[in-house]
């Protein structure tokens, strides 16, 4: 099994129903789908590469080489113990956000950057539009709920990773498995360092390294939008003997103080359909990240039990 590919710029010729149905499976089946075409050039996606790599080696590999990964990794294999590290992941990363200070060593960096998260967050609002579309929803439905109604409120964010070269990959995890919190995910990821699996059927599938595409998976906060319809899905990243595995994750998250709710037709297309108990409860994203922040690792249905509903 493979990913599904969709060539986002089919979008806008006498393709578009066929891409908004691949989308559509792709989002209902899957919960990742790569975007090829999809409007970001080659040239600006190549500098990207090329200075987020350089921070690593610039800004960061040194503290990695003395981090608490590394240090209890080494005592774990200094015991003999032949136990896997389930707390802890092999990763360094670095959020970029509009208010955070970014690094400032690498030359290009900034600059590099902030066209790249204009370019993405231009990319996850039409990736949403395509979402309303599918649903059934009013154009700009999703963006509102995140934005908690008129403005812009909504949070983008993007998390620059690396995982570097482990000695024993089988002692511990790239990042351990979960599903994103959030909205809509963006990830420029590795194309000749692999390790991204989802969960699909019972069974870890790769996210196979493609030259320029961007992976795109949808976070509990769709789920709850779309009733279900789309679900968050289980990925996480083995740790890897050779090679520097480079990930950049953007994310379009709603408001810290946007309410989240089932989509009230959404409810009542399901409801006439099947009977179920309603699983999602109606709450404020931020109450929702203050649990998650607490169960990111474990199952996602008790998350939603456990948020205070408003």
């Amino acid at each position: 099994m493979a990913i599904p590919v969709i060539d986002f710029s089919k979008l806008n010729g006498e393709e578009r129903a066929k891409t908004l149905a691949e989308i559509a499976i792709a989002c209902e089946e899957w919960g990742f789908f790569q975007l090829v075409n999809h409007g970001i050039t080659d040239k600006l996606l190549k500098r990207v590469r090329k200075v987020c790599s350089e921070y690593y080696k610039v800004e960061r590999e040194e503290d990695f080489k003395n981090s608490k990964a590394v240090k209890t990794l080494n005592d774990l294999v200094e015991r003999k113990s032949g136990e896997k590290l389930e707390n802890l992941d092999w990763e360094d990363v670095f959020l970029l956000t509009d208010d955070n200070e970014w690094p400032s060593k690498t030359p290009g960096f900034k600059e590099t950057m902030v066209i790249y998260r204009s370019e993405l967050k231009k990319l996850a609002l039409k990736v949403m539009e395509v979402l309303d579309e599918n649903l059934g929803l009013p154009k700009g439905y999703i963006n509102k709920a995140f934005n908690g109604g008129e403005g812009e409120n909504a949070f983008f964010g993007t998390k620059v990773s690396h995982y570097p070269p482990c000695p024993h990959p089988d002692l511990v995890n790239g990042l351990r498995a979960h599903t994103d919190a959030g909205g809509v995910i963006l990830l420029f990821q590795d194309d000749k360092v692999g390790g991204l699996q989802i969960l699909k059927d019972g069974q870890w599938i790769d996210v196979q390294p493609l030259p320029n595409a961007i992976v795109i998976n949808t976070g509990d906060q769709i789920e709850v939008l779309s009733n279900g319809n789309y679900k968050s899905v289980w990925h996480r990243v083995n740790a890897t003997l050779d090679g520097n595995r480079r990930s950049i994750a953007s994310f379009y998250n709603p408001s810290p103080k946007a309410t989240i709710a089932p989509t009230p037709q959404l409810i009542e297309n399901t409801n006439r359909e099947m009977e179920v108990e309603q699983p999602y409860p109606k709450f404020v994203f931020e109450d929702y990240m203050s649990v998650y922040a607490e169960q990111k690792f474990l199952p996602k249905e008790p998350r939603f039990r456990a948020v205070k509903a408003v």
